[in-house]
């Protein structure tokens, strides 16, 4: 079961309409395509890395490590951003996964 932050919660009590629109578009997005889950959730990872979002890293990085992704693939895709997003950007990323690595307590 994912780890849904506590705001989130709280603006969806205030926004139902609005946050279960967002849901189903999400999972439309999920069946629009032939990715498989994993690939999915480590696409969906590197696109929070990318946008410098650390909120989305770390509910990505979870939910890859829910789809069969390991601590090293999760590493690697943020890896794979060093030469497009510089390394300052990578290595904040990199931290957030670790963050979630921790909390986890997977090493590899």
């Amino acid at each position: 079961m994912p780890k849904i932050p506590g705001w989130y919660k709280e603006q969806r009590k205030i926004y139902p309409k609005v946050f279960e629109a967002y849901e189903v578009l999400g999972e439309a997005c999920q069946k629009a395509g032939p990715l498989d889950a994993r690939t999915r959730a480590l696409v969906k990872l590197a696109l929070a890395v990318g946008a410098g979002l650390e909120g989305g890293v770390h509910s990505h990085a979870r939910r890859s490590l829910e789809a069969g992704a390991t601590a090293d693939d999760c590493r690697h895709v943020v890896l794979l951003g060093t030469t497009t997003l510089g390394f300052p950007a990578m290595m904040a990323a990199l931290s957030w996964v670790e963050d979630v690595l921790k909390e986890e307590r997977r090493p590899g």
